[in-house]
């Protein structure tokens, strides 16, 4: 006899008795208890005046309706050389979408849709990857060998993207510890998804074919926390070129994510450093949950080979009537899980359970819009009791089963089914290979396609080996930038205070503050508090003009040291020029009100404001004497006479 289970959201295992802890609590020893390891693939667009493999312009976006005209394609897989089809490649073929690019013939060209070959590697690029790849320590190839890597998500509408090895098994430091890296690549960046509903996928091509470099390290890091500080790093030495592109979508990271005993999982496009640290920790713990779900599930289930779920269809009218978001014209099915009772109400992310990893891949395989499952171990669900009863009769059901209903248009029904029995059997296996997509800063995920596998490699026969000399790698290693930990050495050495050094790092502002230290009479802690400090402060109110160049601060520094203008008025100016970069110092004076004022001038007022405190005030307070008569002459001091030498004149009374 069928019975609902009547308990509260998430009536499986609870998140306290997988031993499930937030990141603020966790600690190096309950990772190394998971076996936790974590691998890196960063990626980061290069800075060059074209693409990579044609004479289109790079970095030329488009917003909203902003294109000339749309492709419609369908993808397929192909064979790989031995033979074989890739697992992604045949997911992504069972989704029948429709693939539409955008195009506009200012940034695309006939190469971008496929109908051109591809043009001479992008020689500019190849010299910024070369230059990455010894900063990273790697070895560079004698021969630059160009491969096709398969994508068939229409991502890139040659079904496979152009990518080179360019260096090998290169080194890192970190805090406590060297990360090794296994290679550099360069490759042309994919498409910028616009939208992916049902079985239409939009993509514009600005982005397309941008040169892009991604580095790959070694499952290294046995924390969240070095995870996130490897990445700064490798981003951090990018950016210290001056030669690659900043911004929203110019730099991404892959986060490969492992405990003892589940397998690699790769958390795609992580945009935000910070973000990994939450994300890796959350997907440390799904995959403790997921295994054991899989313990659950094997002492229940003796003869795995034979699971087989079981289905039947629902009445559409009472599931529209419970409320659930279904046309008329949708069908409904419902399905037994042998041996799932309370395994879909399982904890394993916050607010999620196994029955969201179910509705994820219905959502990404059979292009059903969530919404697109109901189960029976959902206390919120209105659905009732007698179309589970139904079910569990219709299907055979007993009290170890699970009952569930799936929706949606009668032509993806059947693709529906077939995902639920392929993610409920490798269920029994515990963590499957799959690409997840970060969802939130807290560190849920979702199942974006399954892991691909080596069968997506194979040469590009479109392009011959580029030879790589000696000379070539010399030239361009000899006027490489510091290291990033030799350059916090020496901001040390500076006392520049050490929570600017991130601020510094990400706007490559070192190469400007030591030029400005050693050029100018201005001590380098000044100059790089004002930029950690001042200037990530505008920079954080979004206030910052997007052509600002940050070598104009030098201009700033040097035009204050020939006027013998007091460094406080950089503080004035700076703020000035971030909005407005190309005015001129004396126009920014102008802004500010600056007037220019002799020294005596401004002392000669201070035994008349003595006076006047004495007549307005009645207490006898020196300290507050001075900092209303500071207050008073400040505006017309600053710029004109340091504020330390008017503090101590107006301690002698005037005299000065």
């Amino acid at each position: 006899m069928y019975k609902r289970i009547n308990g509260k959201k998430n009536t499986g295992i609870t998140k306290k008795k997988i031993g499930f802890v937030t990141l603020k609590e966790a600690t190096p020893d309950i990772y190394e208890d998971l076996g936790f390891k974590c691998g890196l693939e960063v990626h980061q667009q290069l800075l060059t005046e074209q693409k990579l493999f044609c004479r289109c312009p790079a970095g030329k976006y488009q917003k909203g309706d902003d294109f000339q005209a749309e492709i419609v394609r369908h993808m397929r897989p192909t064979l790989s050389e031995l033979g074989e089809y890739d697992g992604t490649a045949l997911m992504e073929f069972k989704t029948r979408k429709n693939i539409t690019y955008r195009l506009k013939n200012e940034n695309a060209c006939t190469y971008e849709i496929d109908d051109t070959p591809p043009f001479p590697l992008n020689r500019e690029a190849l010299g910024i990857s070369i230059e990455i790849a010894l900063l990273l320590k790697t070895s560079i190839v004698g021969e630059l060998h160009i491969t096709r890597k398969q994508y068939l998500d229409g991502s890139i509408p040659t079904g496979f993207q152009r990518t080179a090895i360019v260096g090998i098994e290169g080194l890192i430091p970190i805090r406590n510890k060297k990360i090794r890296i296994i290679q550099m690549s360069i490759e042309e960046d994919s498409c910028r998804e616009i939208s992916d509903i049902g079985h239409e996928r939009i993509y514009s091509t600005d982005r397309l074919g941008v040169p892009l470099i991604e580095t790959v390290t070694y499952p290294d890091m046995k924390t969240p926390a070095e995870a996130a500080e490897a990445g700064q790093y490798i981003r951090f030495l990018a950016r210290s070129t001056g030669k690659v592109r900043t911004g929203i979508g110019a730099g991404r990271e892959d986060v490969n994510v492992s405990i003892k005993g589940g397998t690699r999982v790769e958390i795609k496009g992580v945009s935000r450093i910070k973000w990994i640290p939450p994300l890796t920790h959350v997907e440390a713990f799904r995959q403790k949950a997921l295994l054991e779900i899989k313990k659950i599930l094997e002492e229940r289930t003796k003869n795995v080979p034979e699971w087989e779920i079981r289905s039947t269809p629902v009445d559409n009218s009472i599931l529209i009537k419970a409320g659930l978001p279904l046309k008329k014209e949708y069908k409904a099915s419902g399905i037994r899980l042998p041996g799932f009772r309370a395994i879909l109400s399982f904890f394993t992310q916050p607010e999620k359970t196994f029955a969201d990893e179910l509705s994820e891949r219905v959502k990404v395989i059979a292009c059903i819009e969530k919404p697109n499952i109901v189960h029976d171990e959902d206390s919120s669900s209105k659905i009732p009791d007698e179309v589970f009863s139904d079910i569990y009769t219709k299907t055979g059901g007993d009290e170890k089963d699970a009952f569930l209903v799936v929706f949606g248009p009668a032509g993806d029904i059947a693709m529906a089914e077939e995902t639920i029995r392929e993610r409920c059997l490798l269920a029994f296996q515990g963590v499957p290979n799959e690409t997840r997509k970060a969802v939130n800063r807290e560190g849920t995920t979702i199942f974006e396609r399954v892991l691909p596998g080596p069968n997506r490699m194979y040469p590009d026969t479109d392009s011959a080996p580029i030879a790589i000399d000696d000379g070539y790698i010399s030239k361009l290693g000899s006027d490489l930038p510091s290291d990033i930990y030799d350059r916090e050495k020496i901001m040390k050495n500076w006392n520049i205070p050490e929570d600017t050094f991130p601020y510094i790092h990400v706007r490559n502002i070192f190469p400007v503050i030591k030029k400005i230290s050693e050029e100018l009479s201005y001590s380098p802690s000044f100059v790089g508090t004002i930029v950690g400090h001042r200037i990530k402060n505008v920079d954080g109110k979004n206030a910052i003009s997007p052509g600002f160049d940050h070598s104009r601060l030098f201009d700033i520094f040097e035009f204050c040291e020939k006027k013998k203008l007091d460094s406080e008025l950089v503080k004035l100016m700076i703020p000035v020029l971030l909005i407005h970069p190309n005015m001129d110092p004396e126009s920014i004076l102008s802004t500010i009100k600056f007037k220019k004022r002799d020294k005596k001038e401004i002392i000669s007022n201070i035994p008349l404001l003595d006076k006047q405190f004495n007549t307005i005030s009645k207490k006898n307070d020196p300290g507050a004497k001075k900092r209303w008569i500071m207050g008073q002459l400040r505006p017309i001091a600053v710029g004109n006479i340091s504020l330390r030498e008017l503090s101590n004149t107006i301690n002698g009374g005037g005299n000065g």
